[in-house]
């Protein structure tokens, strides 16, 4: 289930707030873009448990495959979750960049989220 923000700018955001969903394949975070696309919205909020846990085992090249649609479809993408246990320096590393640029953020809660977007 997706639930609809309207940002200060009237932007539409949307948030999948179903815990059960789970992005497994690029084919999933493509439907969540269409459906974010039939709602007016290039903004989409996902959180931590809502990613197969291979998207953080940068080896699988999930993240990169995940993240690449995101960016081809020009939408935007907050990923709220608690990434400081995740040990691995290039998976730091990536989170780290990602929040420098505009496209992708990692934050660690909705209201950061919903400011980043």
């Amino acid at each position: 289930m997706i639930k609809y923000h309207t940002s200060k700018n009237s932007l539409i955001i949307a948030e999948l707030i179903e815990k059960e969903t789970i992005i497994n394949e690029v084919k999933d975070i493509l439907d969540l873009i269409a459906d974010a696309g039939q709602n007016d919205s290039n903004r989409v909020i996902v959180y931590e448990h809502n990613l197969n846990k291979d998207f953080f085992d940068l080896k699988t090249r999930l993240a990169g495959d995940i993240l690449q649609k995101i960016s081809n479809y020009r939408f935007k993408l907050a990923i709220v979750g608690d990434f400081e246990k995740y040990k691995s320096k290039s998976l730091q590393d990536f989170i780290r960049e990602c929040n420098r640029g505009r496209m992708i953020a990692f934050v660690s809660d909705l209201e950061s989220a919903l400011k980043k977007l």
